[in-house]
């Protein structure tokens, strides 16, 4: 057992034992303590400084390893009333990592409320196999007292932990992490109008894996009536992995691993550090994800349509204008050395379709003559790999005719990849005084969608395709992008993964 899982096993205990149980030094950081009772118990808090009261390491749910989730229903906490564990995941941004991860936590204006508050669940990003909530762009503060909801954030297992996919012995083992989720949500059914919420009004959102973690879980019956709206941000699942491909990964794993290792058995940092295995379908890092197992998942979440069981629910979906801007840096192999000679091979494999790469140079050059070969890198690859997931998605639903789907674009400051979080949790770093007003737009947007099913715009349909770009200048564009988004429609589209 590592320092972090025994951390993880020591520093969780029942609830009901009073602010008398944390350390002096942890109760004069924690802020005036403040006690929830709820039909699991007794959950302690304190004032977050930003006008809401936050509680944080609520254990949801506990699991043995590849096993599905138990939903905890008496009430428990980290001991210092701080952040729970995170799940084991490469490198060590977020510590401390341990398998006993299953832990969420909760914002409110205030206990009591003459009207229930909308709930918003956010799920954190990292693919499936990294990130935690417990970064700071992830507090809820801000946004619980700003836009009077009560906030969620949820840790869940990843990478191996989560999506291993293991059908003769772990039947659950390709969609564990999907399930913890779901067990989540069931406590915040269960429990959050003790701190003054709607269980009837819950919306998830998410960025990145977050939104693809959505997107997934509207297509999993275990998932239904769990939650009433949703919001997906620069994160789609069109497809899921396939068996025999999942398979195919769990076999590379193993190999990594080393004969006669038993997963279920090594030490955590044996199977952190076979996450190095090499893809053996897409190459590069091995990707982990959810598997149409036919058991928690028996379709893929936005192919061959839109999923009836989530018809009823409105969506919100979003991207930024270039979010590649995040993914490469100067120095990379994509970019050292960028020129119009090269740029047709170096976008050839981060497109991630199967299309000719230097048809695509000469067609972007005849559309933008002025964009240099960096400007003309992101905006393809863009088009093609990331903004791409969400347009079949909102086509998806609008096919269903239900007029209950809306999108936006994220274009301030050249938006990149994981920008629009800050700006909706109210969270970025020493912000500008445009930054901030974003910000307030961005949020204000999020919480009316939240509270009413409508952000406030049109919705996204197949004639005007509306979409509300947020920039210094918010405005309403019917069809952005419509060249890029037809140029690339002639390819099939295929989730990475699958």
């Amino acid at each position: 057992m590592s320092a972090a899982d025994r951390w993880s096993r020591r520093g969780v205990l029942a609830a009901g034992l009073g602010t008398a149980a944390l350390p002096l030094a942890a109760r004069a950081a924690a802020g005036r303590p403040v006690i929830a009772a709820t039909p699991a118990g007794r959950y302690r808090g304190s004032e977050s400084g930003l006008g809401s009261l936050a509680f944080r390491g609520i254990r949801y749910a506990r699991a043995e390893r590849f096993q599905p989730p138990v939903p905890t229903t008496r009430a428990e906490q980290t001991a210092d009333g701080g952040f729970g564990p995170v799940c084991p995941q490469k490198g060590d941004r977020y510590a401390p990592q341990s398998e006993d991860c299953l832990f969420l936590n909760l914002w409110t204006p205030a206990l009591r409320s003459a009207r229930p508050r909308p709930v918003m669940v956010y799920i954190h990003g990292g693919a499936y196999s990294a990130g935690s909530v417990t970064d700071p762009v992830n507090d809820g503060a801000a946004l619980a007292r700003g836009g009077d909801v009560v906030v969620v954030t949820v840790n869940h297992r990843l990478n191996i932990f989560g999506y291993l996919y293991q059908p003769e012995r772990f039947p659950d083992s390709g969609n564990a992490g999907q399930l913890d989720l779901i067990a989540a949500l069931q406590w915040v059914r269960r429990n959050v109008a003790s701190f003054g919420g709607d269980p009837g009004n819950v919306t998830v959102f998410g960025q990145s894996g977050g939104g693809a973690k959505i997107a997934t879980m509207m297509a999993m019956p275990a998932a239904a009536g769990l939650f009433h709206k949703a919001i997906t941000m620069s994160g789609q699942q069109v497809t899921a992995s396939g068996p025999l491909n999942a398979a195919k990964r769990t076999a590379a794993f193993r190999a990594k691993l080393g004969d006669g290792v038993d997963p279920a058995t090594a030490p955590f940092d044996a199977l952190v550090a076979a996450l190095d295995a090499t893809d053996p379908v897409l190459g590069g890092g091995l990707y982990m994800g959810p598997v149409l197992d036919m058991r928690s998942l028996a379709r893929h979440p936005f192919w061959p349509d839109a999923p009836a069981q989530s018809r009823a629910i409105p969506m919100l979906l979003g991207n930024t204008v270039l979010e590649t801007r995040a993914f490469y840096s100067a120095d990379s192999k994509q970019l050292s050395g960028l020129s119009w000679d090269n740029l047709a091979a170096r976008i050839a494999p981060e497109m991630r379709i199967d299309i000719e790469p230097h048809w695509v140079v000469a067609r972007f050059r005849e559309r933008y003559p002025q964009a240099s070969p960096l400007e003309q890198f992101h905006r393809i690859v863009t088009a093609a790999r990331s903004w791409r997931g969400q347009v079949e998605e909102a086509e998806a639903r609008a096919r269903q005719g239900t007029r209950n789907s809306w999108v936006y674009q994220l274009d301030f400051e050249g938006a990149k990849h994981t920008d629009d979080i800050g700006l909706s949790f109210g969270t970025v770093p020493s912000p500008t005084a445009a930054q901030a007003r974003m910000s307030k737009v961005v949020m204000a947007a999020f919480v009316r969608f939240a509270r009413t099913g409508d952000p406030g715009w049109a919705p996204y349909d197949l004639e005007r395709r509306a979409t509300m770009v947020f920039d210094t200048v918010s405005r309403v564009e019917d069809d952005p992008r419509s060249w890029e988004r037809q140029l690339f429609a002639r390819v099939p589209y295929i989730q990475p993964g699958s």
